[in-house]
């Protein structure tokens, strides 16, 4: 039976290979080798995955070389442990090519763990180190500034955790004054820029507040936060230094070192800034307490001004001219009080008077049937007989007239 390498002759142009041809014929080659179909591969575990499926992803690492290994949900139940980033495993299974992606990959139908990775023991180790010499205290922390006005930010220029950070800062506190210094982030040369772009910005920029972090990845791509050098100048930083490395359950030495440790480099731009909307809500809080405080004072001082105002007012020379105006009413009241009583009495002395005066008038005395006699020569009232003779004129006024009479007899004796 002929292979394909048997049908086709590479230097022949017009015989090209598909892509699923090349992946099927080497899937073939490596299931065909008995020896990648029973091995034990030894390397640490990184980027491990289980999915809902169950299934396990990962890589097999040493510090040269890695590769891609699956273990089926069937094998994977049968573990005694839970595999996880940095330990190191013994792995057996077989060797093939997963041909959707091209990838070469170890399928796993064992797994054992061997010890702690040298990357772990690593950073185990300098963390001891580090904590023992007082690195981590928390004396060391420095408060983080309630509102920055500039930011500085140590990360890749190009990564995703640099467009997050921008992002959340830029919604919740647009007014600060960002300064990046960009560094790699992954790799040999991270680990002296992360410290130069430090420096950089603590010297020439001297920001408020500097965020350190990129995204997540394997211990291996994290390992330039966890050098010793990185750590020493995130605790030498002159501004408080905020970490944001990986997700939530990776931990660097660069977080122990920092003076807040966010779980990814979005949450650290929150936890530098505070939220516009909060703010302007603590403002609105802030003028309805002085508009209240103001209300309160004018009410305050009203009530103050009302009672200076009454003392005057009592003080005042226009409260005695009122008062001795008070008095002078009441004392006209009680003259015109007394002279009416006055004048009342008095007119009943005139009413007695006059109906006195009235019972002695003669007219009154004429109408009752008496006449007034006087002489008609001398006009002398004749009250006694004495006063004339016979044959003398007199003069009678009785109440409706008068009219003379001459005397022609007179009687002296009494009662005739």
């Amino acid at each position: 039976m002929k292979s394909i390498m048997d049908q086709y002759t590479l230097f022949q142009p017009e015989n090209i290979l598909t892509v699923s041809q090349l992946t099927g014929y080497l899937r073939k080659l490596l299931e065909g080798d008995v020896l990648l179909q029973d091995l034990w591969v030894q390397g640490e575990i990184s980027n491990f995955a289980r999915p809902s499926s169950g299934h396990l992803y990962f890589t097999l690492k040493d510090s040269e070389a890695a590769v891609r290994c699956v273990m089926w949900r069937s094998a994977a139940a049968r573990l005694k442990f839970t595999p996880r980033d940095g330990l190191a495993v013994q792995a057996h299974g077989g060797m093939s090519v997963y041909e959707v992606s091209g990838q070469v990959q170890l399928y796993v139908d064992t797994l054992k763990p061997s010890g702690e990775g040298a990357l772990y023991q690593e950073f185990l180790r300098l963390k001891a180190a580090l904590e023992a010499e007082g690195l981590f205290n928390l004396e060391r922390k420095r408060p983080l500034p309630e509102r920055p006005r500039t930011i500085g930010i140590v990360t890749s220029p190009t990564g995703a955790a640099l467009q997050d950070m921008l992002n959340t800062l830029r919604r919740r506190y647009p007014i600060a004054k960002v300064i990046l210094a960009p560094t790699a982030v992954q790799g040999i040369d991270a680990p002296p820029g992360i410290v130069t772009a430090l420096q950089r910005l603590n010297e020439e920029v001297h920001p408020d507040v500097i965020l350190i972090g990129r995204g997540g990845g394997s211990i291996e791509d994290l390992w330039a936060f966890n050098d010793e050098n990185v750590a020493r100048a995130v605790a030498d930083s002159a501004a408080p230094v905020i970490s944001g490395v990986g997700h939530e359950t990776d931990f660097t030495l660069a977080d122990f070192a920092a003076d807040f440790r966010a779980p990814t480099p979005t949450a650290a731009a929150e936890v530098a800034v505070p939220d516009k909307l909060d703010l302007l809500a603590a403002l609105v809080d802030i003028a309805n307490q002085q508009a209240m405080q103001m209300r309160e004072r004018i009410a305050d001082v009203q009530f103050e001004f009302s009672q200076v105002k009454h003392t005057l007012e009592r003080l005042s020379p226009a409260h005695d001219i009122d008062t001795y105006r008070q008095r002078l009413d009441e004392v006209t009241l009680r003259l015109d009080r007394a002279a009416q009583v006055r004048l009342e009495q008095k007119a009943l002395q005139l009413q007695n008077l006059q109906q006195a005066l009235r019972s002695l008038n003669p007219q009154a005395v004429l109408q009752r049937g008496y006449a007034i006699v006087t002489r008609t020569d001398t006009g002398v009232l004749v009250k006694n007989t004495v006063q004339v003779q016979p044959d003398d004129t007199v003069q009678i006024q009785v109440s409706q007239g008068k009219m003379e009479a001459q005397i022609t007899q007179i009687n002296s004796g009494e009662g005739q």
